[in-house]
């Protein structure tokens, strides 16, 4: 384990055992909650699945609480600004983050550019979401399952090659995870984006890709590319029916989710308030309705569950990442 992995996973655990110590506190003097306009802050750009959940989430918490909740998409550098602008915000529960296994789990344990640091200065409050990706191949390629690409990258070692939008990222790592677990031989071809990745996927330039649903669903329905399987049971609609990466490779599992956090100085009163407020809204049919549809399943939760998922895929993906040697700078 490098040193930089130690600090990651140990920082998480200190925050962990430091979190279970002080919510068995009360604030028994608590303000009224809200008072004005709660700030809710995204680390990725508009328009994305991330960003879907956020608005359609703000609106209905808008309604449920008499008062305005607005987005703030705060995008790049694996969600670090974001973490730290909610860090340093006055710990009152009108400044809140909605982030990624990728920014307080993930990131962490591959940067070296505070993300360790900022997760200490943050309180989970709730699980909002989880998702799991879907594999897909080029519709070039003879492949129409998990068990026959694993034999055809036996059979073709280095000659399987799968896109991701950057190093480092749950796309990439999720290709990382499928060549430690079907110990082929596959290569990782980063891109900057999404849009180079999918072009190139589509002419079989690349062969496989790992990505959510929603962004895929097009390209899947047009015959561009080959859905083989998903990356992890869900009770979306869209996704529930679809194989298991586990079925052909039994320790295959993970899923992108979604917790809410809040400044770490936040009263336990208050973030047990801001969990109530969240759960209302995630068991709202019409929200329920608009997001699910899409892959998405919504999940509320207690901000101990959101300690347990930390702990969960910090031990899951570090076996990865060190398996990889991957380090990001």
């Amino acid at each position: 384990m490098t040193r930089r992995h130690m600090l990651g996973l140990g920082i998480i655990t200190a925050l962990l055992a430091g979190l279970q110590a002080s919510a068995q506190t009360s604030s028994a003097n608590t303000p009224p909650w809200p008072s004005r306009n709660i700030r809710l802050v995204v680390p990725y750009a508009a328009g994305g699945p991330a960003d879907l959940v956020a608005r359609e989430l703000a609106l209905t918490l808008t309604a449920d609480l008499k008062q305005s909740v607005t987005v703030e998409n705060m995008g790049g550098s694996m969600g670090v600004p974001a973490l730290g602008a909610v860090a340093r915000a006055e710990p009152d529960g009108h400044t809140l983050l909605m982030a990624a296994v990728g920014n307080v789990v993930l990131q962490p344990m591959l940067s070296k550019h505070g993300g360790a640091d900022l997760v200490a200065k943050l309180r989970p409050v709730s699980i909002i979401s989880t998702a799991p990706h879907v594999l897909v191949v080029s519709a070039k390629l003879p492949i129409k399952s998990v068990a026959e690409l694993v034999a055809y990258a036996k059979a073709h070692p280095g000659e399987i090659s799968f896109a991701s939008a950057g190093t480092g990222g749950t796309s990439h790592l999720g290709m990382e995870m499928f060549k430690l677990f079907s110990k082929t031989d596959v290569i990782h071809v980063p891109y900057k984006g999404s849009s180079g990745s999918v072009n190139d996927l589509i002419s079989g330039q690349v062969s496989a890709l790992f990505s959510s649903l929603p962004s895929l669903q097009g390209l899947i329905d047009k015959g561009y590319v080959r859905l083989l399987a998903a990356t992890a049971p869900s009770q979306s609609p869209a996704t529930k029916n679809l194989p298991q990466m586990s079925a052909t490779l039994p320790e295959f599992e993970y899923a992108t989710w979604y917790a809410m956090y809040a400044p770490l100085a936040t009263p336990p009163a208050l973030v047990e308030r801001i969990n109530q407020a969240l759960t209302r809204a995630l068991k709202n049919p019409a929200l329920t309705n608009k997001v699910e549809a899409a892959g998405t399943e919504l999940r509320a939760g207690s901000a101990e569950e959101v300690m347990q998922w930390t702990q969960r895929d910090a031990a899951k993906w570090r076996r990865v990442i060190q398996d990889a040697k991957i380090t990001l700078e």
